[in-house]
């Protein structure tokens, strides 16, 4: 696509840490990669290594450095050291969708406004969608089962259903890389489940998928690998070989530890 070389330009003079290989299995590699705020140190020497196709869980105590390890992927968190490589994508191609509580709804938008966004690239600014991208559109909203809501504002809908409209965007945006920010906070069963069904249609296509997530029973029922992540702890590789007694109470030692250091400052 002609916007990926001008972004990469662009993209690589600010953010040194972050590589990008073309061609090869679509895949995210971290070498000692160190995030630190200006009080705290969020991660330290962090190495891992995600490959397509894969459906994988970011699970840990709250403040272990889940969201920022996506922010630092996406270039939104400068790495104070250490390299990611994006191999077989640009980084410009990775979905990411946020948390809840960080997205405003208070703009009169309505459902088919909304999800219409994940065409940005295809379409532009200030264009007419085609017919077929209305199809596109129209399809999407039937895959998360709001097929009559094109024209519903967004301030009427549920936190269930709202969260179906953000995954029918990112269906549209048709990346090979999604990131997920706690997509299920505060949101029905019902809706997890078919949520859920969507991820694993994704992998099946040959993507790759992580979800920070802290519901460990739905990653012990879903998920096949996970990375468990407490700041400088870390285990990551089978769901069932990471979740295990001793590395959940070695993570909250390091929560506990962590905590008494910010107490002290």
């Amino acid at each position: 696509m002609e916007h990926r070389p001008s972004f990469w330009t662009r993209f690589k003079k600010t953010h040194s840490s972050i590589q990008y290989i073309e061609g090869g299995v679509v895949s995210i590699n971290l070498q000692n990669v160190s995030v630190k705020y200006p009080s705290n140190s969020i991660l330290s020497d962090f190495s891992c290594y995600f490959e397509a196709p894969a459906l994988w869980a970011i699970a840990g105590p709250n403040g272990a450095g889940k969201s920022t390890l996506l922010r630092a992927l996406l270039g939104l968190q400068k790495c104070n050291s250490g390299k990611i490589t994006f191999q077989g994508l640009c980084p410009c191609d990775v979905a990411y969708l946020a948390q809840q509580n960080q997205l405003d709804r208070r703009f009169p938008l309505t459902v088919g406004d909304t999800i219409a966004m994940g065409l940005f690239r295809e379409v532009g600014l200030f264009r007419k969608y085609t017919k077929g991208q209305r199809e596109k559109m129209q399809r999407a909203l039937e895959r998360v089962g709001l097929s009559n809501f094109a024209k519903v504002p967004l301030q009427a809908l549920s936190g269930g259903q709202f969260q179906r409209v953000l995954f029918a965007r990112l269906i549209l945006q048709d990346a090979p890389v999604i990131f997920l920010d706690e997509p299920f906070a505060g949101v029905d069963g019902r809706t997890i489940e078919d949520l859920m069904g969507l991820l694993q249609s994704w992998v099946k296509e040959g993507r790759l998928v992580l979800a920070v997530l802290h519901d460990l029973d739905l990653v012990q029922d879903y998920f096949h690998k996970t990375l468990l992540l407490a700041r400088h702890f870390y285990r990551w590789g089978n769901t069932i070989d990471v979740l295990t007694k001793e590395n959940m109470r070695a993570a909250m030692a390091a929560s506990r530890q962590w905590e008494g250091e910010i107490e002290r400052i």
